[in-house]
């Protein structure tokens, strides 16, 4: 079985494992049942493509989306890999050269979707091809409680039992819920090994914002981002095209995507976002699963997403490839409405809604969190964590104040007004303020009439949003949004225990920093020259910009600097195939000037061991081209017999050279090459 490590390298180009990869690799690839649950750009892919190349037979990859299968084989086409999909976007010439690859037992990895398991002969084909491995992508997808349940994955575990291979499941939005029923739905009866890899992406700034003028909030953290590729969430299908329509009005290369689309929209803007770079889609969380995009620069909520679960996964889609990415989140009183207005509404069984509303309150304490965000996100998933340094807490230490007696009068005018009433008309009595509405139902005579006057009215805005945000009172959607308290609320009511809230977000928090840059200024001018490369040649070939380099392995040219092919054999992301195809292109574009002519030979073994060694074999044969003295025949040897006599190493005899340099050739080199051998071995 060929080594993980050397596959890691010459085929993807990775120097090391990601944290967690390489053990769940060896036990995916020693066929072991395997569940994993990894963080969104954790590289959950690598984990069963490695395997893959590692294993005898075709490895049957379980995908739900079709865009998401072609990005995936056409990343590892790119890398040399035989990979195809089956699915009903396929012509027939692609349908048939899957099949020939498969007949010629070329294919390592055939993805497929998991609506073709309905077929009876399925299981009978994928017996015949030789299948040895059943792989699972988003098996979230089998809870029946899912935001995203596909009733096909029901298929899957009985598809491991007729089959009896071993199955290896990843996801990266598993509670405890969703993780019992992945092992009952496709492992019932096997135990897998689990792995629950830690949930922090370090390099994912994040932040939230308390709305503001909410489109102007996002134009301007767009404006800051100019060029990048990013992707806007809305809540409602209307505001996808609103606020697309503003960005493309302000500049910006921008679209808009949701299910109410026709499906040939929809696969025009994903085709879009994945080859054109600084693309920003706007869009409902219709478009996120299939996205396989590693270069997304950030991800933007227009609106509070839905619960804490929806959140790790969006921001999840920016920086897959582990270069700088940012985030920011945008929260309101509406929002906290219209999101508990959902879960009431929805037609879940009672202790579904429940566990619904707890998930939604640990967004809304990530939020309006006091401390570290990613203290806080980690702490919801179980983990711990010091401050991280790349939130806007950390950034800026939000300023606390008691806001004992503050929320005391808030719970007071709630209770005296019968729980009936919203924000608005709370405030007036607050602040004193005799409407129509206040005097017609005599709150003017209230003892809170009045009391709140260390607040205007956008600061009590923003006390009562803070309440609904830690829980401590909801609206109710039978009184048409009127605010009741709830249980945490009557300790502090009753005087026995205190409440501190953000004083910035009362006064007015400050804007979005801006933009991280990814380079240093001195590296910019290189990584933009890089990056205007690597389009013409995505371009030309009609691939995405990543299939050629991620940002990720651009940055670290930029940074680097290689000046050599076995340099640039070195730099994350170059595997053998990239190397050969692009490597003396990019170094043209560091070195400022035209591409080296390198032959084939010795770029397929730029950074191993064998390439220092071919380069003195060469030196020795310059120098004896005419023989010792200068005055012999011109004679060489080809580019591909002197990286034979390389890949001789050490072990390398005289009658063993001799053989392989042949009678004329061994006169005027076997013994310096000897020497080269012996010396460098």
């Amino acid at each position: 079985m060929p080594k993980a490590s050397e596959l890691l390298a010459s085929v993807f180009g990775f120097e090391r494992f990601r944290p967690g990869q390489e053990e769940i690799v060896r036990t995916v690839a020693a066929g072991r049942n395997v569940l994993a649950i990894m963080p969104t750009g954790g590289g959950k892919s690598l984990c069963f493509q490695l395997p893959a190349l590692m294993r005898e037979g075709v490895t049957v990859v379980i995908s739900p989306l079709i865009a998401l299968m072609r990005d995936q084989v056409r990343a590892l086409r790119a890398v040399g890999v035989e990979a195809g999909a089956l699915t009903s976007g396929n012509t027939s010439e692609e349908t048939d050269a899957v099949h020939a690859a498969l007949n010629a037992g070329r294919l390592k990895l055939l993805y497929v979707a998991p609506e073709r398991l309905a077929s009876a002969g399925t299981p009978g084909f994928l017996r015949r091809i030789g299948t040895s491995l059943i792989a699972v992508d988003e098996a979230h997808c089998v809870s029946r409680w899912g935001h995203d349940f596909r009733p096909d994955y029901l298929r899957i575990g009985a598809l491991r039992k007729a089959l009896d291979v071993p199955l290896a499941a990843f996801t990266a939005t598993a509670d405890s819920q969703t993780r019992q029923e992945i092992l009952l739905r496709l492992f019932d009866g096997v135990e897998p090994q689990v792995f629950l890899q830690g949930f922090d992406r370090p390099n994912i700034h994040l932040a939230f914002e308390a709305k503001n003028a909410p489109r102007r909030q996002i134009l301007s953290f767009a404006d800051d981002r100019r060029g990048q590729s990013g992707i806007v969430y809305c809540a409602t299908r209307a505001r996808t095209e609103t606020l697309a329509r503003a960005l493309r009005e302000a500049g910006h290369a921008a679209c808009h995507y949701h299910g109410g689309q026709e499906p040939d929209e929809r696969r025009a803007v994903e085709t879009r976002f994945q080859t054109e770079d600084g693309l920003i889609v706007v869009a409902t969380v219709a478009f996120g699963m299939g996205v396989d995009k590693p270069d997304i620069r950030w991800v933007a909520h227009a609106d509070l997403p839905k619960s804490i679960e929806a959140y790790y996964q969006e921001i999840g889609r920016a920086g897959r490839d582990g270069a700088p990415a940012e985030t920011l989140t945008l929260f309101g009183a509406d929002d906290i409405r219209f999101r508990r207005a959902q879960i009431d509404e929805s037609p879940a069984p009672a202790e579904r809604r429940m566990a619904d509303h707890g998930r939604l309150n640990a967004l809304l304490g990530l939020a309006e969190a006091q401390v570290c965000r990613r203290q806080t996100l980690l702490a919801y998933f179980g983990e711990q964590a010091a401050p991280c340094g790349n939130c806007d807490l950390c950034a800026r230490p939000p300023e606390l104040f008691d806001a004992t007696q503050a929320v005391q009068k808030a719970l007071s005018a709630i209770l005296r007004t019968g729980e009936s009433f919203g924000v608005g008309h709370l405030v007036d009595i607050l602040l004193g303020n005799e409407t129509d509405k206040v005097r017609a139902r005599n709150h003017d005579r209230l003892p809170t009439f009045g009391v709140g006057g260390e607040f205007d009215r956008r600061q009590w805005q923003a006390v009562f949003r803070q309440m609904m945000g830690l829980d401590l009172i909801r609206p109710d959607r039978e009184r048409h949004g009127a605010l009741r308290m709830m249980p945490a609320a009557r300790p502090i009511l009753r005087g026995e225990q205190p409440i501190t809230l953000r004083r910035d977000t009362v006064k007015g928090a400050p804007g979005p920093r801006p933009a991280r840059m990814l380079v240093s200024e001195e590296d910019a001018p290189l990584l933009a020259a890089l990056k205007a490369r690597r389009r013409e040649l995505a371009e030309a070939a009609r691939v995405p910009a990543y299939v050629v380099f991620t940002d990720r392995t651009l940055i670290e040219m930029a940074e680097r600097r290689p000046a050599t092919l076995d340099d640039m054999a070195r730099v994350h992301g170059v595997g053998a195939k990239k190397l050969e195809r692009f490597g003396a292109t990019f170094l043209a574009v560091i070195n400022a000037e035209a591409a080296v002519d390198v032959h084939p030979a010795r770029r397929r073994i730029a950074g191993r061991d064998t390439a220092e060694v071919y380069d003195r074999l060469l030196a020795a044969q310059s120098r004896l081209s005419r023989g010792a003295d200068g005055t012999g025949k011109p004679m060489q040897c080809s580019a591909s017999l002197i990286a034979r006599v390389a890949a001789l190493g050490n072990a390398a005899d005289e009658e063993r050279l001799k053989r392989l340099l042949g009678e004329r050739r061994s006169e005027r080199f076997c013994a310096a090459f000897l020497h080269v051998l012996r010396e460098t071995g």
